[in-house]
Parts: structure tokens; sequence; C-alpha cells
């Protein structure tokens, strides 16, 4: 999505004072995407067959490429090259059904809302990791309420039904799919509850029971409640240079958060609930927010330090997305 100078220049500006500090030992305590072809994750979804492997994407028009990225190197493992699906044009997330097979959203909109259908891939997580190509079933999907940008897609652990949140500066909404994808007419998805939140990724918990939105600065825990969702409070987002992936550890535990870049760091914090959280529930004050209703605080636990240079880096980052996109 085309995003205004100031905001971008204002994320490298709390990113250079603001810079969490990032464990690189791998696996739950974080890793760095190494793999250079790898510059926009804009997806973030745990392995259900290959412990410590996370799976991503690029943004935008990259073609039709999945990543296994092992977390204890950060190192890619596998590359998938989806056929049967044509050519993407946004795809903004990725993630895992009960069935095991990985769902892809090419459901971003550059466009500012102008296509009048997205899609959505569908295709088994390979047994094996090594690069290969596999064919993906291609589902057209429409918004009863028009079309719009998104970059969040989630599959219900428990149902396999898909969801989608869009991404509106001022608040979107949870979109329930239907019970099934049809791969022969078009898929409606419905608004179901609003989402104060700028949102960039969202995903499910292990048991279903928890949805975690995160936007630039900040995310929200809602108690899923059948899909009557209930805010519970803020979630601790680390500082990201432009965060769009979350997803949560294979136990549930923590929830890991991707960010877009060169060799893009991806930053743990504990789950709502989890042994390691400061309570059962997540923040009702602190923390950080963004987006909608939820303010622009930004949370503690960060070291101050950053070169300058990285502020210099992420302007020029940005630049190039915001003149690459208008």
């Amino acid at each position: 999505m085309r995003r205004s100078l100031p905001f971008l220049a204002g994320a490298a500006l709390v990113v250079v004072l603001s810079a969490p500090a990032v464990a690189d030992s791998g696996g739950d305590d974080g890793f760095t995407i190494k793999d250079p072809r790898i510059t926009e994750s804009s997806g973030l979804a745990a392995s259900h067959l290959h412990p410590g492997v996370y799976w991503t994407h690029n943004d935008s028009d990259d073609g039709a490429y999945l990543y296994a990225v092992d977390s204890r190197t950060g190192r890619t493992v596998a590359t998938v090259t989806m056929t049967g699906v044509g050519a993407p044009r946004d795809v903004e997330a990725i993630s895992i059904g009960p069935d095991g097979d990985l769902y892809v959203g090419d459901i971003g909109d550059n466009l500012g809302g102008k296509w009048d259908h997205v899609w959505i891939y569908r295709l088994p997580e390979p047994k094996v990791l090594k690069d290969q190509t596999v064919r993906a079933t291609q589902y057209v999907v429409k918004y009863a309420d028009g079309p719009r940008n998104a970059e969040a897609l989630m599959v219900h652990p428990k149902t396999g039904r898909v969801y989608v949140v869009d991404k509106n500066e001022d608040g979107g909404h949870l979109y329930e799919g239907p019970s099934r994808l049809s791969a022969s007419g078009t898929n409606v998805f419905r608004p179901v509850a609003p989402v104060d939140l700028w949102a960039t990724d969202a995903a499910f918990s292990p048991d279903g029971r928890q949805l975690a939105v995160r936007g630039y600065f900040g995310g929200i825990a809602y108690e899923w409640n059948g899909g009557k969702i209930k805010r519970e409070g803020r979630l601790n987002v680390p500082l990201q240079g432009q965060g769009e992936s979350v997803t949560y550890s294979p136990d549930g535990s923590k929830l890991m958060y991707g960010s877009e870049g060169a060799d893009s760091a991806v930053q743990p914090e504990d789950a709502p609930g989890s042994a390691g959280s400061d309570s059962k529930s997540p923040s009702n004050g602190g923390g950080s927010s963004a987006g909608g209703g939820d303010g622009g605080g930004l949370g503690g636990g960060f070291k101050v330090g950053a070169l300058a240079v990285a502020a210099a880096c992420a302007v020029l980052f940005g630049l190039r997305r915001l003149l690459r996109r208008s």
C-alpha cells in the first residue's frame, strides 16, 4: 500500500530512537532472515511439519514464491514455486490451516480498493524441504461491501474457515469467508466485527481461542469467542522499520513479529496468557499501540543507541517503496 512521506520519515525516526534489542540465537528467541531475495517479508507462518521453520514471502509482485526459513540459522532451506495461480499482484499474508495446507493471501490492493476481486492460493505444505514446484488451488474472493485493501489473512486452526482483516487508517473490519472455499465460483467475505487498528497482519493462537492483530506500532489481542470477538487489551509489539507480519510460535507461547527490509529481524514477544507473560491478559494501558482508537503510545523495553545511518537507510528504503508504488 502507498504510504505518506511523513509516515515513512516518522517511522524511520522512531526506529532510530527506540531500536529494540533482538536476540540472534534463532528459534523462539528471534532470528534474522538472511536470504538476499527476501527484502519485503510481508507474511509469516510457523510450519506444522518442520520444527523451527517459518514460511514467508515477499510483498507485491515478486512472483509466486514461498520461502522456508530455518529460525535457528536465518537461512532459507527451501523455495517453493507455486503453479496454477497466474501472476500474483500483491501477496500480503500466509497462514496454515488445520488440514496442514498453506493459504496465501494475494489480497493487497495498491490501487486503494479498485480491484473488484482478489485471490487466495492454497497448497499442501511440502513434506520434504527442498526447492520445488507445487501446484496450488486459486480462489476468487470478493467482499460483500466492495473492494478494499487488506494485508491480514488467517485460517482458524479448528474450523478451517478463512478470515481477512482489511487495512484502513481509521480501523477496519474482520471479514468471514464461506465455510468452505469454492474453486469454481466467487467466495464472498462478509464483515462480522470492527477492528480498531490499521492492521498489517493477524494470527490465531494454536488453540483458536485468541486472535492477535498487529499494526505498524502496536497491536490488539482479542478473545475469539466463536467469531464474536472481544477486545482484551493491547499487545506489546516491538518497534520495527515496517512491521507487516505476525504469527504464533508452534506452542503458542510467543508471538513472532516480522518486518520488511533486507536482513529483517523476526522478534518474539510473550503471547498473552503464556507462562512468560507478565499477566494472564494483555495490557489494558501499557505497551505500544497504533491505528483506529488505539492511540500511538510506545511501550517500554527498548534500548536507545541505534546509529544515525539507520535513519538514513530507513528513509531511503521508504522513499524507494513510495516512488515505486506511486
